[in-house]
Parts: C-alpha cells; structure tokens; sequence
C-alpha cells in the first residue's frame, strides 16, 4: 500500500481540534433559522424515537437468553426490521438530513461480513445504519441502560463490552470473531476503527479491532458537502451540543455515503491485524483526499505513535509553562521552582506524588483551580508524578540542553544503580520526558540497547540518530537552544 505521510508534513496538524466559524450575516442567518427550526424538529425527531421504543423493545420481547445469542428470524425480522427503518430515517429527516447521496454498492455479508466507516465525525454519523440496513454494532455496556438506546442497541443485537469486566474485552472479541466468520448466519456488523470523533482533515490510527478476525471488509466513507462543516465534535472546540445547534439550524445538510471495492486481506494481513487496519486506512485516506496519520486517543488523551512511544498531541510541559505564564509566574520563577522540586525527584525519593494543594505552594499559585488543572493534565487522581512535572516542563525550556537533561533522567529512573535501564525503566523515564505515561517501550528499548544492556549513551545516541525516534527531539523535547 502507499506510504504514510511523514511526519514533517504532518507537523502542527491536530485532528482533534475542530471550531465551527461564522460570519456576522451567517450568525444572524442561523439564529433566525434556528429559532424557528430547532424546537419544531428536535419535538419531531424525538416523537419518532418514541415512536421507534416499543417497537424495538417488542423485536426482543419473550425471547430467552439463549434465544438471544442467536440472529433474529421470522416476524421479528421482515416486520420489525423494515418499520424500525422507516422510523430511524425519519428521526434523521426531521433533523435536516432530507436526502442521503448513495454511491457504490453495499457488498453482501458473504462478500464483507464487516463494514469499517471513517472518517467519523459525531453523532450524526449513525445516519449510515439506515444506508446500510441496520447492522450490528460494538458498543458500551452501559448504553443498554440509557432510554430509547438501549433498546435500539438490544434490538440490533449488538455485541456490548464492559469496561468494569476485565474479562469483558476478550470475551467480547472471541465474540466479533464468531460472528464474523459465521458465513454469512450473523448479518454485517459496523464499525468505527478511528475509535472516536475528528475533525476529518485526516484518517487517525485505524483500532484493530474490526480486523482480528482477519475477514473481508468493506471500506465506507462519509462526506458532509456543505458550505458549513457543522456536524463535527472534537476533543477540543465544538461541543456536541454547539454541533447540534449549528446542523439543525440549517435549512438542510448533505451527505455522501460511499461504499469503496471489498478489501480482502493477504495471508500477511491476516496474521497482522495492526498492518490489515493501517492499509485499510491508507487507502481510504487516499480516497478522501487526506492524509493517513499515527494520531489515536489513548487513555482519552491526543496522541501520535512514533514506534512504541505515545506522544501528546499537546505536549503536557508547554501546557504547564502557559498556564504558569497566564497566572504571572514568569520563566526564571519556574526555573527556581523546578530547583526547588528537583530534591523530591532524586532516586530513592519515597513521596515522589504532590497533590493540587502541594503544587499551588510549589508554584506559588494563590488559584488552586490552576493547580488542580495542572495536576490533572498528568493524573486521573488526586496527585500527580512530580518526576513527571519535572521533566516535561523541563524538557521544553531551555535552561539546560539535552544531555542534561538526559543524564539526570537516566540516574533518576536507573532504580538500581548499575548504568542500565529495563524496559519498565525506560518507560518511566520517557513517561516523564514525555509528561504521558508509556505503556511499552520494548522497541526503543531493542533498538537503542547493545547485548542487553540500555546505556545512556545508546539512549542519547538513538533519540538524536535513528530515523524514527529523533522526532522526539525535535517536536517534543525542544532543547536545542540550550546548545546554543
């Protein structure tokens, strides 16, 4: 397949941003429209989903648990199925989506038993079940319990995942894998591979979820020509509900479904999912017209893949500096602070977490909401890694230069002293450069070890030489001032 773009022509690019633009005259246009529009189909399209419940709900009733594990058959499919259509499409027409511009053929469940569909843009994009006759999905278990939803998502007999069962994604993909290689007794199943939401100026890492099984998919594209790109929530910018206002504001909105040639998977593929998802992506990405990229959500955080490291898209150091820089704490207050926490970041340092309270005094900060925000750009919980705090704002100014910075990480995370870091070690340490945890860095670790042994000098040697991990340096550990 054609090559990924590389990462000089992907630099500042951030599929994750998205803002809805008007014009003054635009503005008043949308609030006049809008004010008539919104109420009136926002009541229609909620009557039909009302509509759509019960007959949902009677697709599934009086069947057993085991009578559930198998596809619906008889009435419940040639009557229910046809009038759960008609209902679904019309919740999306009274939303202003009058028409649907249909090109290529839908393949046959024998043909593709998976449909993969990108980019995807928001919840407007669930229009394409009714393009493509309502197919199986993968969804969250706590959507069963959410009104209307959950008893569309029964109804459909979509395959669910908890994320409170540790068990319950591997049991959900021995699942897909069984359904998906039934020959055809299963009907198609529908599938996302970004994962979540963009700003569809490019594909983002394809999940290889919908490729395990190792079958035939059918590439699906979706495009919104309209004079306003509306329907689209990111991570940051747009809201749901801003894209909500802004789409049924308008008089109506176009789409485009495309159905691209079944992709059958090489015996190479089909033993590597990772490499079937990525040349799935590279070739629908060249159909959009844009460009395929390693950005993913991992942790419900931006990031780009560069070999096994995970870096933010927004790098979590020049976050702390501009948000330090909003409160008036100017660039050699941060220099001291970070002399002062050097101390609780030093091997051996038993109380290495600070909460939002501690790290308000550490910067001085009389506003602990700037604080809390701070620590948590780094943690989940209550407290965050100083070590991580350190390093990554470190990293990103320019009070020493990269070999500093370097040899100070390296004796920090060499736990036992010997001049070698493991594979757990190095992740904590480009953890803390990178200020995002690292899952796993066995492959930098390969690549930069000699006879097993990680040195820091093979460390600095890889991340200023190699092809791949010199991007590090260049886009996120922006030292080279420091040199100067």
């Amino acid at each position: 397949m054609g090559s990924r773009k590389n990462s000089t022509s992907l630099k500042g690019l951030n599929p994750f941003v998205h803002e809805v633009k008007l014009t003054c005259a635009q503005r008043i246009k949308e609030l006049i429209l809008g004010s008539l529009l919104f109420p009136l189909r926002v009541v229609l399209a909620t009557a039909f989903m009302l509509l759509a419940w019960p007959v949902a709900s009677l697709r599934v009733v009086g069947l057993s648990a085991e009578e559930r594990s198998r596809p619906l058959t008889g009435w419940r499919r040639w009557l229910i199925h046809p009038i759960l259509w008609v209902l679904g499409r019309a919740v999306f027409f009274c939303l202003g989506f009058l028409h649907v511009k249909v090109k290529g053929r839908r393949a046959d469940v024998k043909e593709a038993p998976v449909l993969v569909v990108a980019p995807h843009s928001g919840f407007f994009d669930m229009i394409i079940m009714f393009s493509t006759q309502l197919p199986m999905v993968v969804s969250r278990s706590e959507n069963l319990s959410l009104p209307i939803i959950g008893a569309l998502l029964e109804c459909i007999q979509s395959v669910v995942v908890s994320r409170k069962d540790p068990e319950s994604r591997r049991k959900t993909v021995a699942q897909i894998n069984e359904r998906l290689n039934s020959n055809g007794y299963w009907p198609q199943m529908l599938m996302f591979p970004e994962g979540t939401t963009t700003n569809g100026r490019s594909l983002i890492k394809f999940k290889a979820g919908a490729f395990l099984p190792g079958v035939p998919v059918q590439p699906v594209l979706l495009r919104y020509p309209n004079k306003l790109d509306t329907v689209r929530w990111t991570y940051k910018g747009t809201t749901w509900y801003q894209a909500m206002w802004h789409t049924v504001s308008q008089l109506y909105t176009n789409l485009t479904v495309e159905f691209l040639p079944v992709y059958v998977p090489s015996q190479e593929e089909k033993n590597n999912p990772s490499l079937y998802a990525d040349n799935v992506q590279t070739l629908m990405a060249k159909a959009l017209g844009v460009p395929a990229t390693d950005h993913m959500m991992e942790g419900g955080v931006p990031v780009r893949k560069l070999g096994d490291l995970s870096l933010p898209v927004e790098p979590r150091g020049r976050e702390v500096m501009s948000l330090l820089c909003s409160k008036g704490v100017g660039v050699q207050e941060v220099e001291v602070v970070l002399g002062r926490m050097i101390g609780r970041c030093q091997p051996g340092a038993k109380d290495t977490q600070a909460s939002a309270e501690e790290l308000a005094s550490i910067f001085g900060l009389t506003d602990k909401e700037t604080a809390r925000h701070i620590c948590g750009l780094y943690s989940k919980g209550k407290s965050a890694d100083l070590r991580q705090i350190y390093f990554s704002v470190l990293a990103v100014t320019s009070f020493v230069d990269l070999e500093s910075i370097l040899h100070s990480a390296f004796t920090t995370f060499d736990r036992e002293g010997h001049g070698s870091l493991n594979v757990e070690e190095l992740s904590d340490l480009m953890g803390a450069l990178l200020g995002f945890p690292q899952q796993d860095s066995s492959a930098l670790h390969a690549v930069a070890s000699s006879d097993g042994q990680l040195t820091e000098d093979n460390l600095l040697r890889v991340l200023k030489s190699h092809p791949v991990y010199r991007e590090v340096v260049r886009e996120y550990l922006q030292l080279e001032e420091a040199s100067h």
